[in-house]
């Protein structure tokens, strides 16, 4: 079991074992349970239901985009304007360049609202400033963007370093300090790369031998297995305890390459997602976690703080947004920090399952039958 990290003098959530239910998410979309927010503000609305929200997110890599945050966005608009709100929607394919001609697009198409996932936070500052001078007002989603935004959605990022750093000296236990460690950090580009980074060194740092350490341009497998060829090569193969890898498409990637150097037996290796890909493998043994944060809550209270900034509530004392958060750019941006729970293969049930993400049917396919029934899935 992986215990919560304790940290000082930051406000941030705790980890929770197990986070709403899909049924109570699905019934707040659908509008059978009030939003918190929608009694929060006096002020009175500048536009009616007929909006439409600019959406940008940044790669088609990490599986959740595509398949869950742009759906989950989408629908949570439409549930909140009686289906006459919509999603402007465009992918970036993590190009810095296609995602800054994506934003100028929608800022010539008049959206009411953007949110924007950067694929580089620094380089996508003058297109929100650019928005910010048409009037277009910016939230900033799961990555802290630079420049004049009016809002962030995110996770508790430090705090998911931390989870995922905890996970390996926990399982590490006595011989934690004798272990040699791998990093594989996400890309420099994203502002949370820092935090997760941080995190994980606020539990790593001092209690085992980082051997090694990556930053993973545009976060692509392709250049995390690369990366960890040559760590295997340097350090050998035998000797690799753990690899901290900051998020499920990496973790992947890594468990791909100590595969091809003929590893029989997984080091421990973290993750971030909940990918489905990595929670069979979690299933199998192969990796050891990943850090469940919980996108239906993530993208629909983004959808929520957009169609309130539309119609003219105060996002300050917004009771979605009871957190506050400094880019380089901007002090004390109202910001919702949804929480983070670290996922293995004990607790498959009471998350990701119980969440309506995946099913046991989509999770215990042939390949993993027989591990889903030595854990009692099914």
């Amino acid at each position: 079991m992986f215990h919560t990290p304790r940290r000082t003098g930051v406000r941030r959530f705790a980890v929770v074992p197990v986070l709403a239910s899909a049924s109570a998410l699905l019934l707040s979309s659908c509008g059978v349970i009030d939003s918190v927010s929608g009694s929060s503000s006096s002020a009175s609305p500048k536009k009616g239901d007929d909006i439409t929200v600019g959406l940008l997110l940044p790669d088609k890599d990490t599986a959740r985009f595509e398949k869950f945050d742009y759906p989950l966005i989408k629908e949570r608009v439409a549930s909140l304007t009686h289906g006459k709100g919509k999603v402007r929607y465009a992918n970036a394919g993590a190009s810095v360049g296609k995602q800054s001609s994506q934003f100028a697009d929608m800022i010539d198409a008049k959206v009411d609202v953007i949110l924007v996932d950067a694929v580089d936070s620094k380089a996508i500052a003058p297109d929100v400033q650019k928005a910010k001078d048409a009037g277009i007002p910016v939230i900033a989603y799961d990555r802290l963007a630079q420049g004049p935004i009016d809002a962030y959605v995110s996770h508790d990022n430090e705090l998911v370093g931390e989870v995922q750093g905890r996970a390996i000296t926990d399982a590490l236990g006595e011989k934690a300090a004798s272990s040699k460690v791998v990093m594989m950090n996400g890309d420099p580009g994203d502002p949370n790369t820092a935090r997760f980074k941080e995190g994980a060194l606020s539990e790593l740092k001092g209690r085992v031998n980082i051997v090694k350490s990556y930053d993973t341009d545009k976060w692509l497998p392709s250049v995390a297995k690369a990366n960890m060829t040559k760590a295997i090569q340097s350090v050998g193969l035998g000797n690799i305890a753990a690899v901290y890898s900051a998020n499920d498409g990496m973790a992947g990637a890594v468990i791909d390459a100590l595969k091809s150097a003929g590893a029989t037996k997984m080091p421990l290796v973290t993750g971030q997602d909940a990918n489905l890909d990595a929670v069979q493998r979690i299933v199998a043994g192969e990796q050891t976690m990943t850090v469940y944060k919980s996108f239906l809550l993530e993208a629909t209270n983004a959808a929520e703080m957009a169609v309130d900034k539309v119609k003219g509530k105060s996002l300050e004392f917004d009771a979605l947004t009871q957190d506050s958060v400094d880019s380089p750019t901007q002090k004390a941006i109202p910001a919702m920090l949804v929480p983070v729970v670290a996922l293995t293969k004990n607790n498959i049930k009471s998350t990701v399952i119980k969440d309506g993400v995946y099913t046991v049917k989509d999770i215990c396919t042939a390949k993993y039958a027989a591990d889903c029934a030595a854990i009692g899935l099914k």
